[in-house]
């Protein structure tokens, strides 16, 4: 009878699984007829194939609630509102995606380093702390991860090859540590259709003895700043640059997202400088960071940093917006899109969808923009080889704090909303691109004429010279909240470009130190080296066939060079 028994409650517990099987496969049916249609990448044969996965992968954790955490971005919020519920509805994981501030998201992840509590199951953190995870070794391997306690849950068509953005989540020690959820660059905009007037090219022209176009260099990006500044167009006065200035935790995003490599800041090397990279942070050969200053071999108080600074004050005062100054990055943000800016030096991408909106001064009544997205013009320090602009790249990330059931429930949710089943439709939501079946999929080539050259940048060679931050920042969250006091200083008047870079450098090192004397990074860690003058550092890069820290060139002004913006892109093609 006892034996009668259990057999009918594991008869009864498999007809209850499959059952529950088969209501997650009907979920997935529905979700794929009503959300995705044909925006996929794979067949619908091949869409069922990767549901069908995740309802079995996930079955040990049906009834499981987990908790994951980003920024507030219009990709994100997809995720939340919509492939949140439809991965719950499929697999009978409850998922809480719960969508905070950026610092918000810095911070909790911090708490949880610390503390060890178990805040968020899994967070999309920017690959800016690559180097942080690295040398804390409080985040997980993914590496390791799918290959030993992950294994059962990674989806077999998962196609790691097929995101761009893994050369930036990959650490010195060759594991990756996270994975690509959404990824933005920022590039030069400008206004397509008054640098294609007759009159202002004419005139342009006449000005500066040379043909308006997109700046390949700083010298033309500040012609063409001094040119349309005050020039009247449509009625209206307007501006030949724009960009933000207070003194505000938002300003140091606008130089430690790559201002000092588009100078020439730091050594070759994509997608980071090294032995220096470009927040000026130099490392050994073992990729300890050995100083940030110019007396310990670093440049971020070097020549190609200082000035820099110098060309974003002189910049901010003379070519835009009086208001401009006491503006917020998020307060800036809209501006371009009002119609009174010619040109921006660089933009996020991730503001596409915003700069495309019906009925807008910048957006034809046929719905194809008036603008354009092109590659970052570089300063004079710049170098072939270098990187030249920041790509944000936001990245699941498991931390070892959390229990492995939840990790795993957690690593099927950031597989699902970075499967190929959905990339297609969600890139097409937010606009930030992960993955190069996405990019070259017809639908946005179909699209791609109403997105001002944003695909034209993605599927182009030069893609490769935006990255994130790289593996030379020990310690990104203790390190980046110094950089928008220091420049706050310099944009207040407080004190001069070099000044504040001086107190910067210093300020950087003084963490880094501490960081050594804690001994917490191991082998790894901070190491910092003896102090020497500009020159005696500048010949030892110079003798081991490196860069930086340059030398001070005098004439910074150098021979400007523009390019058309059509014979660009066919050059890309």
């Amino acid at each position: 009878m006892r034996k009668h028994l259990l057999l009918s409650t594991v008869a009864m517990a498999l007809v209850f699984s499959a059952g529950a099987a088969q209501a997650g496969m009907d979920e997935a049916k529905s979700f794929l007829d009503a959300e995705i249609g044909d925006l996929s990448t794979l067949s619908r044969a091949d869409q069922e194939k990767e549901m069908q996965w995740f309802v079995d992968a996930a079955k040990p954790f049906a009834g499981m609630e987990i908790k994951v955490a980003s920024e507030t971005l219009t990709t994100h919020e997809y995720e939340s509102k919509t492939l949140a519920a439809a991965f719950t509805a499929i697999t009978g994981i409850k998922v809480t995606h719960d969508l905070i501030g950026e610092g918000d998201v810095v911070e909790k992840l911090q708490t949880q380093m610390q503390t060890g509590e178990n805040i968020y199951d899994a967070y999309v953190n920017d690959s800016d702390l690559i180097g942080t995870h690295w040398r804390y070794q409080q985040a997980r391997s993914l590496t390791k991860w799918m290959a030993n306690e992950g294994k059962d849950v990674t989806n077999p068509m998962l196609d790691l090859d097929d995101f761009i953005g893994l050369s930036f989540t990959t650490a010195p020690d060759g594991d990756l540590y996270q994975l690509p959820d959404q990824q933005f660059a920022n590039l030069y905009w400008f206004r397509y259709d008054w640098f294609n007037d007759e009159k202002n090219k004419a005139d342009f022209k006449a000005k500066y003895g040379y043909d308006l176009g997109v700046p390949v260099n700083w010298s033309a990006y500040e012609d063409i700043a001094e040119f349309f500044t005050g020039r009247e167009i449509d009625g209206k006065k307007v501006y030949g640059h724009m960009d933000y200035g207070k003194k505000d935790p938002s300003l140091g995003w606008r130089f430690t997202d790559a201002w000092l490599s588009m100078a020439g800041n730091g050594d070759k090397g994509l997608p980071n400088g090294l032995p220096v990279d470009e927040w000026g942070i130099k490392v050994d050969e073992n990729s300890r960071p050995v100083g940030s200053c110019v007396a310990r071999g670093g440049d971020t108080n070097g020549p190609a940093a200082v000035y820099s600074i110098q060309k974003y004050l002189d910049w901010i005062k003379a070519y835009a917006p009086a208001a401009a100054e006491g503006m917020t990055f998020s307060e800036s943000g809209p501006v371009p899109a009002q119609g009174e800016i010619a040109q921006q030096m660089f933009m996020y991408t991730a503001f596409t969808a915003d700069m495309v909106k019906e009925g807008l001064p910048v957006v034809n009544e046929d719905g194809t923009p008036k603008w354009r997205f092109a590659p970052s013009p570089h300063g004079v320090y710049w170098k072939d080889g270098m990187k030249l602009g920041y790509q944000d790249v936001g990245s699941w990330t498991l931390m070892k704090s959390t229990p492995d059931d939840r990790a795993k429930a957690a690593w099927l949710y950031a597989q699902f909303v970075t499967s190929k089943t959905v990339d297609v439709k969600k890139s097409h939501v937010g606009l930030t691109l992960t993955r190069e079946s996405t990019i070259q999929d017809k639908s946005f080539t179909e699209r791609a004429p109403k997105l001002g050259g944003l695909i034209e940048f993605y599927r182009s060679p030069a893609r490769v010279q935006w990255s994130p931050t790289g593996t030379n920042v020990p310690d990104y969250p203790k390190l980046a909240q110094l950089w928008w006091q220091a420049i706050g200083d310099a944009s207040s008047g407080a004190k001069t470009a070099q000044a504040a870079m001086d107190s910067l450098c210093e300020e950087q090192e003084k963490v880094m130190a501490r960081i050594e004397r804690s001994g917490v990074q191991g082998d790894i860690g901070p190491k910092l080296a003896e102090e020497h003058d500009l020159e005696y550092w500048n010949a030892d890069a110079v003798s081991k066939g490196n860069l930086a820290p340059q030398l001070k060139i005098e004439n910074e002004k150098e021979q400007p060079l523009t390019v058309n913006y059509d014979e660009l892109v066919k050059s890309w093609q």
